[in-house]
């Protein structure tokens, strides 16, 4: 038992890497900032492109989305990151994060919010035009919202998910919340700082997880799962 609090539990292991962690769960939080806003303003432009374009938009759109859905984000990233210079891309680091993660999360999201817009009735269009707003002014007055609400649930869920992907971010050399973890255990040999990690971890995505469950229990569980 002794072991085991020593290897995994140490306290003493936790005050020295503590700083190191925390500024981890800070880098963590920014690239959630940072690839989350992106990803779903994207992903809402494509939406609204796919709903609203015409067959040719649609098919392009189709392939664009499935690609970026099928393709695994950690293999995106390392193309960006080691393949752009090749290329004449550099855009270092975090430009590499960004771009990758907001090509794959774009999709999601665009999916999400496709499936909200196509739920609207078509005779909440139909009032909305009848009584004289522009197809613009009723899709945002009228439709955007009504497809927001029947598909928040799933954006929730979405946001849990990118935010569980910044752990891939490591592999890049950004010092974020997993990478700071390794780090620490590989220099003070001793598996606290991988525990501590995962307890930060929990506390930062709980919230989102038992705000998901609510909002599923709210709507019927009826969640899209894209």
């Amino acid at each position: 038992m002794d072991e085991l609090i020593q290897n995994f539990f140490n306290f003493d292991v936790l005050r020295l890497t503590s700083g190191v962690l925390a500024r981890g769960l800070v880098t963590t939080i920014a690239l959630a900032i940072l690839v989350i806003p992106l990803g779903m303003f994207i992903g809402l432009l494509l939406a609204v492109a796919f709903t609203q374009g015409n067959r040719t938009i649609r098919g392009f759109l189709l392939c664009w989305i499935d690609i970026f859905r099928a393709f695994p984000p950690l293999v995106l990233l390392i193309y960006v990151y080691y393949g752009g210079p090749m290329l004449g891309l550099d855009l270092g680091a975090y430009g590499s994060i960004a771009l990758a993660f907001t090509l794959n999360t774009s999709s999601y999201f665009c999916e999400i919010f496709r499936a909200g817009i196509e739920s609207v009735p078509r005779g909440q269009w139909d009032a909305a035009l009848a009584s004289g707003m522009s197809r613009r002014v009723a899709f945002t007055i009228v439709a955007l919202p009504q497809a927001v609400r029947t598909v928040f649930p799933d954006i929730i869920s979405n946001i849990l998910t990118v935010t569980q992907l910044t752990s891939l971010a490591s592999v890049v050399g950004v010092p974020e919340l997993l990478r700071a973890a390794l780090t620490s255990q590989g220099t003070t040999y001793n598996a606290t700082p991988l525990i501590a990690a995962a307890v930060l971890y929990l506390i930062l995505l709980w919230p989102l997880v038992r705000l998901v469950s609510r909002f599923e229990r709210r709507f019927g569980g009826a969640v899209l799962h894209v």
